[in-house]
């Protein structure tokens, strides 16, 4: 049993403000990536979209490719229309020897809106909504694994599949083939606990994001409601082992359960205040520390 640790190049420059890192050259993301320790490497807005192109990069630099998230609207439209709508990006990851597509439901999302508190996000209502809503992303997920990648749902803030209590609705009422991206940062901003979440639904997770979480920063952002940017700009990201995630028992549950994908650290941060070299270092030292202390093995 071995995992692979990848890292994604949100530290350096930012996909959703994108005047943060706008000035840090793709070719310094990856570098300090493959310094820091890393063999992957998510996709970021920097990447070029071309399995042809972005090939000879990620040899220059001697980092695999992750995966990258994808925006889908399962809410809005079928899963024929989706699945045509992924081409481009399906076939990118495949071509590029990935295993998952980090699928995230983007329909009515607030991520990218600045004035909107994170309260406002959209949420299925009803049962019969959460019912139409897992037969369409069951489909989708099963027309993407005969050809040839697995689905990983991110929950995310800001998105109609968020909270602990959607994760669950979404996993009871979805097929084996809709797998779970496990992100301990944004499920413990949302008021989850990542430890209970895994022990849950261990089977079904096959992606994971480290984040960690500034606990001050947590509890101001929350009072006053701030939208996901300015939390983001407030700091409450940070990289494993520098918050209040109880990463010893996570990394504990991912051992029992026999996890073997990527751990992937994905901690935003203002590069102008968190050096993105020095947290990558930081964060792959810890993620190497709680690897060895449950016997997870790493596949350089």
């Amino acid at each position: 049993m071995a995992v692979r640790l990848g890292i994604n190049p949100i530290g350096w420059t930012n996909d959703c403000m994108h005047w943060l890192g706008g000035n840090i050259p793709l070719d310094t993301c990856l570098s300090q990536a493959k310094a820091a320790g890393f063999s992957g490497v998510e996709l970021g807005r920097k990447f070029p979209r071309s399995v042809s192109a972005l090939r000879p990069i990620l040899r220059k630099h001697g980092l695999a490719l992750v995966s990258g998230w994808y925006s889908g609207e399962i809410l809005t439209r079928d899963w024929k229309t989706e699945m045509k709508a992924m081409k481009p990006h399906f076939d990118l990851l495949k071509g590029l020897g990935c295993d998952v597509l980090v699928y995230a439901e983007a329909a009515g999302n607030i991520i990218n809106d600045v004035g909107a508190g994170v309260s406002t996000r959209p949420r299925i209502e009803g049962s019969q909504n959460w019912k139409r809503y897992c037969g369409e992303i069951s489909a989708l997920a099963d027309a993407m694994a005969e050809k040839g990648l697995r689905m990983a749902v991110h929950h995310h803030m800001g998105t109609a599949i968020e909270s602990a209590e959607d994760i669950d609705r979404l996993m009871g009422g979805t097929r084996d083939t809709v797998g779970l991206l496990l992100d301990t940062g944004h499920l413990t901003f949302a008021a989850g606990d990542p430890v209970q979440v895994a022990r849950k639904h261990i089977g079904r997770i096959n992606h994971v994001h480290c984040k960690d979480i500034r606990g001050y920063t947590l509890e101001a952002c929350r009072r006053r409601d701030v939208s996901f940017s300015q939390a983001v700009l407030s700091g409450i990201f940070t990289v494993p082992g520098d918050g209040i995630v109880d990463y010893a028992r996570f990394f504990g549950v991912l051992a029992k359960g026999g996890y073997k994908g990527w751990i992937v650290q994905e901690a935003e941060q203002d590069p102008r205040c968190a050096d993105p070299e020095i947290f990558a270092e930081l964060g792959n030292a810890a993620i190497r520390k709680l690897c060895a202390s449950v016997g997870l093995k790493i596949a350089e």
